[in-house]
């Protein structure tokens, strides 16, 4: 008897962990390059044994043979992808607003290793980034992440067939409004960059003699750093609630 409850412990959490390391391996802040693996490892193994005792009653029995023991893990893990990588969907927005916003300044060839992305990106793409990591961190959404693995359970029982059609559509719909929003965020410094080109041909027109190049780079960089000091607060705002409405679709009412 005692064996068999061993066993069955045993297996509720590394059947908890297949899905709770798997999504921390890929969400935001979790799993950037900063980030030890032994930590994420550890932080991954800390919340799958407090979670074992509370989800033990929705966890599924263990498997006669070892080929559905390993389609259930499978499938456990395939949805803490699937959890992980829409999260990273949603971050990835500062991204793109980063990356836009960098051809407007003029910056976009400044380079910069972002620890965020863990790749060569523009430098304000960097730098939303970051900016955008450390306010789901000091805004509490971190726990709404968290809180959407443990919910996740209610929505994707484990053992039951993947909805794989839903996961694709649902990604392919994520990263079309991810893109949409960076965009949006990057709005401010399209306008004045193409306000300020369209004045800067018609001066251009009317004093051949000004060096235009020299002069107007050097001014527009100062203008658009200017804006992005006045809107950074506001683009933040609109991406953190549109992340929060994102991770709020997997955490029950």
């Amino acid at each position: 008897m005692l064996e068999s409850l061993l066993t069955l412990n045993v297996f509720a959490f590394f059947l908890v962990f297949a899905r709770v390391g798997t999504v921390l391996m890929f969400l935001p802040g979790f799993s950037a390059g900063y980030v030890s693996v032994r930590i994420r490892l550890l932080l991954a193994l800390a919340i799958s044994f407090l979670l074992t005792p509370v989800l033990a009653d929705q966890l599924p029995g263990l498997p006669p043979t070892p080929v559905a023991l390993g389609m259930l893990l499978l499938g456990e893990s395939l949805i803490g992808v699937f959890l992980g990588t829409v999260a990273r969907i949603l971050v990835a927005a500062l991204q793109v607003a980063g990356t836009f916003s960098a051809y407007f300044l003029s910056l976009s060839n400044a380079m910069v290793q972002d620890p965020v992305a863990d790749q060569q990106t523009a430098t304000i793409a960097g730098f939303f980034g970051t900016v955008g990591i450390v306010l789901i961190f000091v805004t509490d959404l971190h726990h709404m992440m968290l809180r959407a693995i443990v919910d996740s359970y209610t929505l994707f029982q484990p053992g039951a067939p993947l909805p794989i059609g839903d996961f694709a559509d649902m990604i392919a719909q994520r990263v079309m409004e991810s893109v949409a929003l960076g965009l949006q965020m990057a709005a401010p410094f399209l306008i004045v960059s193409l306000t300020y080109y369209i004045g800067l041909g018609l001066l251009g027109r009317l004093m051949p003699q000004l060096p235009v190049f020299f002069f107007g780079l050097p001014a527009h960089i100062a203008l658009q750093i200017w804006v992005m000091m006045l809107t950074l607060s506001g683009i933040m705002m609109v991406f953190l609630a549109r992340f929060a409405d994102g991770i709020g679709m997997f955490v029950a009412p």
